[in-house]
């Protein structure tokens, strides 16, 4: 399946551009650079060699998809393991629908 705006919440995000957009922190916003690593509480973004990891909540991604456009993600709603998203995010899809 391609990741697009519908689905990027229960995708990986490993290997996405992805930047930084708001944040509690001042110093994070504008990061940019390639996610090589996700846990359930940060995402770990590298950029010319350089990497930052950068907790999830107190945050707001922006996800550039491979097909072109991008997609705001607000750190909140991925605050899980990546391996468990795609299983939490359902089940409250299917509580709500």
């Amino acid at each position: 399946m391609m990741i697009d705006r519908n689905n990027i919440l229960i995708h990986e995000f490993m290997g996405l551009e992805v930047e930084v957009t708001k944040s509690t922190c001042r110093n994070l916003i504008g990061k940019r650079g390639r996610v090589v690593d996700e846990t359930k509480n940060t995402i770990e973004i590298e950029r010319n060699g350089e990497t930052k990891i950068v907790p999830k909540r107190s945050n707001t991604f922006r996800f550039y998809l491979p097909s072109g456009g991008s997609v705001d993600v607000e750190g909140r709603l991925i605050e899980h393991r990546p391996e468990d998203r795609p299983k939490r995010l359902m089940r409250h899809v299917r509580k709500v629908g």
